[in-house]
């Protein structure tokens, strides 16, 4: 059978070894859909077929074994598709590589076993083969490779707008601290105004470096230790009215609550949880954290009553660089985040063990649940112990 009837013949066996395969570039494919694992690979591999059954002289050969085919890096190429949102979804660079080789080797795998003798046009075939596959490759990596640098412009234009808040209330907090010549009632409000303002900066430069350790492929330090829950609740509560004095913030606290968990992490998580909650909350609304400590877990939950999260954008608020806007938001609110907040909240979870979920409706407002099971702290406890 000719390569290219059999890949259109086959495709359905084809694209199930791809997912299959797919499913294995963890961790970015433990939070996909099949479909979204599958996306493009039927037209990736009609494409493919497609260009292998065109004729094709001499030149135009040897000008696409050198990445020269007129075509390529065309956008709307199914290839050039899939590296974009191969890229929304985490996958590295070695990754989406990593598929177009299974790919390949799937293909002829399948493929050869039919072929009746090593003809002229079988190895024909297999050469186009390979060049086709070569050029979907390189499509799919120029997309990825420009969406990078795009994600990368976008992070600095967000880093440097909100920085620029704070920066400008420190200036002019300076500049009255000059005019007003010590006078006791305006110094505290001024001196509230530079600590708010340093907070902001703070929680950036917080999770910025969180986020730059991801990145580079290295797991979040965690240095656990015996700690009571609630005194790290009530510093996050702390930080939070400092930067939101307006916004009332509640805490309640029930059950054992003595853990063993990295403190500054956890104070981390929480800040950026009631930060966030504050940023989006309804006026005059509280926000409420609530940490319960029960037999199997101690389960953390912080809720705000603001817009509602549309239920297709519950799981994209996680995503780093993501921030959604809001009808009617209040702009005397500014953004306190660089869209990575929330991500480093669920990474912080992930390195204790735990889940972070959210929920969100009109009736119970936005929820988002920590849950921490307490077997694993025991775990460490004893290897801490141990090792110690």
């Amino acid at each position: 059978m000719r390569l290219y009837e059999f890949i259109n013949v086959n495709i359905e066996e084809i694209v199930n070894e791809w997912e299959a395969f797919a499913h294995t570039l963890t961790p970015a494919a433990e939070t996909m859909s099949d479909l979204a694992l599958r996306n493009h690979a039927r037209q990736i591999l009609r494409a493919i077929a497609l260009d292998i059954e065109t004729l094709q002289n001499s030149v135009q050969q040897a000008e696409k074994s050198k990445g020269w085919a007129s075509d390529e890096g065309d956008p709307r190429s199914a290839a050039s598709v899939h590296g974009v949102l191969r890229q929304a979804s985490a996958f590295s660079l070695l990754q989406l590589s990593a598929e177009f080789r299974a790919l390949r080797a799937t293909v002829l795998r399948l493929w050869l076993p039919r072929v009746d003798r090593a003809s002229v046009d079988a190895l024909q075939e297999m050469v186009r083969f390979n060049e086709a596959i070569d050029q979907a490759l390189a499509e799919s990596i120029l997309t990825y490779s420009v969406k990078t640098d795009q994600t990368r412009d976008l992070f600095l234009a967000i880093l440097g707008h909100d920085l620029r808040a704070p920066l400008s209330t420190m200036t002019l907090a300076g500049e009255m601290l000059m005019r007003e010549e010590g006078k006791p009632e305006k110094m505290s409000k001024i001196g509230a105004k530079i600590r708010r303002s340093a907070l902001l900066m703070n929680n950036m430069v917080a999770d910025l470096l969180s986020f730059t350790r991801t990145q580079l492929g290295k797991s979040m330090p965690v240095n656990r230790k015996h700690i009571n829950f609630a005194d790290v609740c009530e510093a996050a509560i702390e930080d939070a009215v400092a930067t939101y004095p307006s916004v009332s913030f509640q805490l309640n606290t029930s059950g054992d609550l003595n853990s063993f968990f990295d403190p500054v992490r956890m104070h981390q998580l929480l800040t950026n949880l009631l930060v966030n909650a504050g940023q989006h909350c309804a006026p005059k609304r509280p926000v409420i954290l609530d940490a319960k400590g029960g037999t199997h877990d101690l389960i953390v939950t912080v809720l705000n009553h603001g817009a509602q999260i549309p239920v297709e954008d519950l799981e994209l608020i996680f995503k780093p660089l993501v921030q959604l806007t809001e009808d009617g938001s209040d702009e005397s609110r500014p953004a306190t985040s660089l869209g990575l907040g929330l991500f480093i909240a669920r990474e912080i979870t992930d390195t204790h063990g735990g889940t972070l979920e959210v929920s969100s409706n009109a009736v119970n407002g936005t929820v988002f649940t920590a849950r921490f099971p307490r077997n694993v702290a025991q775990v460490d406890d004893e290897i801490y112990n141990v090792v110690g």
